[in-house]
């Protein structure tokens, strides 16, 4: 007897969150669909993947930005000792034959100040496809973080799903004990009048007392445990760390269709994000390839500037404009170019390579995932049996106990393996849940299906 309570309270125990204490809290009812929508809203994971979205968008901005003119402006003022100038020009006014002399010296021009600014203008005409293509890998990127966002989305509502899951599990483990607590009390009630008459040994008595003792430690142990769920929960709902939450059961009465693995696998390669976003990476690679190579091509831009200047006494410049085109090219890309290119080039085999164990992966994953769903459903089907089964074995044990020919440790084994039968059927259902929501995670449609729900 006492090795079935020990089963029975570690089976309550694995089939949800340990830990916590019993407090007085208020209660709230919470559907499914609710708990996924406040995780999806508070999630610290998906804050993360749209500041990743937000980084992406900038830089493909900042590559387009590449194809603007840049203009650059200067102005610089100097002061300055008196430098000896000797002009090579006639100034205005002046003969060769003026000259003027200060103690054997000649006295030229005096410049103790000077000032000039500059303004450049320059606009890329060709750059190799450089700007082409960084644009183009730019836009590939933003594709694939976009996507990796969708990616942890499904993850969060499978988390939310699996933490409801252990939530309702815990709040029926509790309701089941306190069933079985029940009827523990009322047998040692019963059994003490009859120790009091004489009818039974005292021993039997005991032996209903500690199985009701061991019976509210499991009630303790499930308690707490309900009270760490409705925590994390909370936590991860954004919601008051006190607040007690009543999970819908309505979650777990829908039926689902089992499909077949050839449908859910034809699902996945079409929908799965991680495996799109992968393909968008390597279009980014190739483009990446082409932006490399664009090395070896010179640049050619429209130039265009103004130039203006005023040294007193000697120049004044104004209204200086230039215009025309430029050419620039590196001689260094021959040789270092083709290295850039080979890193380029393997970064694009990496994630080809990805791709395809990614491929295989995704097979597996479809199988093991279809092969747990149809197990979790063969089994409410077995507890269900089990629930029947342990009520008869319960009802033919008490009748033979009723006529002494059992003993209290029969019926109280039979006791406790219909409270067994109990739990396994009420976990079953909702590991059925779970396990049909990873499928569909695994084929990259819980998302969709979660929207189409609401």
């Amino acid at each position: 007897m006492s090795n079935s309570i020990y089963k029975l309270s570690i089976a309550a125990a694995l089939a949800i969150i340990a830990g916590g204490n019993v407090s007085a809290q208020t209660t709230r009812n919470l559907s499914m669909t609710e708990a996924i929508d406040l995780s999806l809203k508070n999630s610290k994971e998906l804050k993360l993947s749209a500041a990743k979205v937000d980084e992406a968008v900038a830089n493909r901005h900042e590559m387009w930005n590449n194809h603007l003119p840049d203009l650059k402006v200067s102005a610089t003022y100097l002061r300055l000792n008196n430098p000896t100038i000797d002009l090579k020009i006639k100034l205005p006014g002046s003969s060769s034959s003026d000259t003027t002399k200060t103690s054997g010296t000649s006295k030229g021009v005096e410049v103790n100040q000077a000032a000039y600014a500059m303004a450049t203008a320059t606009m890329p005409l060709f750059s190799g496809l450089r700007i082409k293509y960084g644009v183009e890998s730019a836009k590939y990127l933003e594709q694939a973080a976009k996507l990796d966002a969708e990616t942890d989305k499904e993850e969060v509502i499978q988390n939310t799903i699996n933490a409801y899951s252990n939530l309702y599990k815990s709040l029926k483990t509790i309701d089941l004990i306190k069933e079985n607590l029940k009827q523990q009390e009322q047998r040692v009630a019963d059994f003490s009048n009859l120790e009091k008459n004489g009818l039974i040994a005292r021993n039997d008595l005991l032996k209903v007392q500690l199985q009701q003792s061991n019976i509210e430690l499991t009630l303790l142990d499930a308690q707490n445990n309900y009270n760490i769920a409705c925590i994390n929960m909370n936590l991860m709902l954004g919601l008051p760390e006190d607040a007690q939450l009543i999970p819908d059961s309505a979650a777990y009465a829908k039926q689902y269709e089992d499909g077949t693995i050839a449908n859910w696998e034809v699902s996945a390669l079409k929908n799965r994000k991680d495996l799109q976003s992968l393909g968008f990476k390597e279009k980014a690679a190739m483009a990446g390839i082409k932006a490399t190579k664009g090395e070896y091509y010179p640049g050619v831009a429209l130039t265009g500037g103004y130039i203006g200047a005023y040294v007193p006494d000697v120049l004044t410049l104004k209204a200086a404009l230039n215009v025309g085109v430029g050419l620039q090219y590196n001689l260094g890309s021959i040789w270092k170019t083709g290295a850039k290119v080979n890193v380029a080039t393997a970064r694009l085999h990496q994630l080809q390579a990805s791709e395809e164990l990614m491929n295989d992966r995704l097979h597996l994953q479809i199988n093991q995932a279809y092969q747990n769903y149809i197990l979790s459903r063969r089994k409410i089907d077995v507890y269900a049996k089990a629930i029947e089964q342990a009520n008869e074995n319960y009802r033919i044990t008490k009748n033979k106990y009723d006529n002494h020919m059992v003993n209290t440790t029969d019926l109280l084994d039979a006791d406790v393996a219909q409270l067994q039968a109990k739990l396994n059927y009420t976990f079953a259902k909702a590991d059925a849940v779970v396990a049909y929501k990873k499928l569909q995670q695994t084929a990259g449609t819980l998302a969709d299906d979660f929207q189409a729900t609401r």
